[in-house]
């Protein structure tokens, strides 16, 4: 973690406010609430902002407001980002059917680190994971971390069609296709929940900040969930 932000322009219309270059919970926590502040400000031409790992991405139109001026006005913020934060995060049950067709790669998993599917199954879905960052496609949440236990190398080749809902691994990461996509994260299962709904108001099911914790279920209720 740095021992001060850094503040870095990007491109001609935002700004990149960097905490650290590690994943850390630390470090993340200190975007989503530097994230919190930018937003709670109402900084007149900030257009949009991006918390990811490590790093805050802000745009902004450099018609309404330059580049120095936005930097002096975040970097007052700075006292909410090193303030305690007693706000508790929502937690979020998931649930997943695990192995077979919903989840093709399981079996790979369990195989390369001498373990039977429930084992994997077992440690996947015990841990409470963070929700790191929002991104790839809409509302795909970047879970962290894995057991070292099972953390799985992506695909070499990545598969044309990923169903939505599909469950995956990828290194220490875990994550969830909130639509049919491209992607080469090991899908170990699938969820019958629906992230993104662009309808709603937000229309993404989880934000960064939140906790996951993943349900083992069978079947016959993944089935009956997606047709409640």
């Amino acid at each position: 973690m740095y021992s001060v932000p850094r503040y870095l322009p990007f491109g001609d219309s935002a700004l990149l406010i960097e905490f650290g270059n590690v994943i850390s919970m630390e470090i993340n926590q200190k975007v989503i609430l530097m994230d919190e502040a930018v937003r709670t400000a109402k900084i007149e031409g900030i257009k949009e902002t991006v918390p990811t790992y490590r790093s805050l991405l802000v745009c902004y139109d450099p018609v309404e407001i330059d580049y120095e001026q936005l930097v002096s006005q975040v970097k007052d913020l700075r006292e909410m980002v090193e303030k305690p934060n007693v706000k508790k995060n929502k937690k979020i049950t998931v649930p997943v059917v695990y192995g077979g067709d919903y989840g093709p790669d399981l079996a790979y998993v369990a195989s390369i680190h001498g373990m039977t599917e429930e084992q994997v199954v077992k440690l996947h879905s015990e841990k409470l994971y963070r929700v790191y960052m929002i991104g790839f496609t809409a509302s795909f949440p970047y879970l962290g971390e894995v057991s070292d236990e099972i953390a799985t190398p992506r695909l070499e080749t990545p598969r044309l069609k990923v169903p939505a809902g599909s469950v995956g691994i990828a290194e220490k990461q875990t994550g969830i296709y909130p639509c049919e996509a491209p992607g080469g994260w090991r899908i170990v299962g699938r969820t019958p929940i629906k992230l993104f709904n662009p309808s709603k108001n937000p229309p993404a099911f989880m934000k960064a900040g939140d906790v996951v914790k993943f349900v083992a279920i069978d079947e016959a209720e993944f089935q009956r969930l997606v047709n409640k």
